[in-house]
């Protein structure tokens, strides 16, 4: 039984370069319009986690990475999203928090939903001495919390366990984003069965060649592969055979004229 999974961070709805409007329905419709088996979405507008299901008429498992916000004091989703209609290409996530979406196809059944904060504040205090991280990079750190989603999902032949994250984007220091990469994959794998196959997905904000937890995800003792040549979007892969991964090309996210989002769609067929 093969599968098609695909990854895509949907840029808040925003095209690429941004404008005043937003086009995250047409992202989502986009995305999944020929039927892709798993959908992993990122960068979701919290207002919009509920409505992803009736957009592209797969089941919708949304979890809320960070919260609205006016500045330090709690908002509502609703009141972000008004406040940001105002202008998108400026305001972007200013006020609407971004959750993560994992999207299921016809032919996979949600067995079971954990997720794992990946920079908790002990966490981020511990790595932080080890690693030596500096004052501006450790608040960075801090900034916007960041959520890995873990799902089981049976098919015909068995069980899958799959997870979407979304790493901390710091130039400056891409160890914050290894360091949750490698949190995300010691929760999945203590998760997983033994010889269950086991996806890791997302907009890891890690590149080959710049990332010591995508080495050694390649290495035996955890058996990833699928790794991305190029680019920070990645589907890790064990224990099922894997396409090598393709981008959708530019033309495939064009409407109107306009580029949908600054992310290419991601995807690697499974058997």
């Amino acid at each position: 039984m093969r599968l098609l999974v695909r990854t895509w961070n949907l840029f808040h709805g925003n095209a690429s370069p941004p404008e005043r409007r937003a086009f995250l329905e047409q992202m989502v419709r986009l995305g999944s319009a020929d039927g892709p088996d798993v959908l992993c979405l990122q960068e979701v507008p919290v207002w919009a986690l509920g409505l992803l299901g009736e957009w592209s008429g797969m089941t919708a498992v949304g979890d809320v990475a960070a919260r609205p916000a006016l500045g330090p004091l709690r908002s509502s989703a609703e009141l972000g999203r008004r406040l940001t209609d105002l202008n998108h290409g400026l305001l972007r996530s200013a006020f609407t928090g971004q959750g993560n979406a994992v999207l299921l196809g016809p032919t996979l059944r949600l067995l079971e939903h954990r997720r794992v904060v990946l920079n908790p504040i002990g966490f981020r205090r511990a790595q932080g001495r080890w690693l030596g991280i500096g004052t501006v990079a450790g608040l960075t750190w801090g900034k916007e919390r960041r959520l890995c989603q873990v799902l089981r999902v049976a098919r015909d032949d068995g069980t899958i366990v799959l997870a979407n994250l979304h790493a901390t984007g710091y130039r400056a220091d891409l160890r914050l984003a290894d360091a949750e990469l490698l949190r995300a994959a010691v929760f999945v794998d203590g998760m997983a069965r033994p010889g269950e196959p086991v996806l890791l997905c997302g907009d890891l904000n890690v590149r080959v060649g710049g990332s010591r937890t995508l080495a050694d995800l390649a290495r035996p003792e955890w058996g990833f592969s699928g790794a991305t040549p190029s680019g920070i979007d990645h589907v890790l892969v064990r224990g099922l055979d894997a396409s090598a991964p393709e981008r959708l090309p530019e033309a495939r996210r064009r409407v109107d004229g306009r580029l949908l989002s600054d992310h290419a769609p991601l995807q690697v067929e499974l058997a």
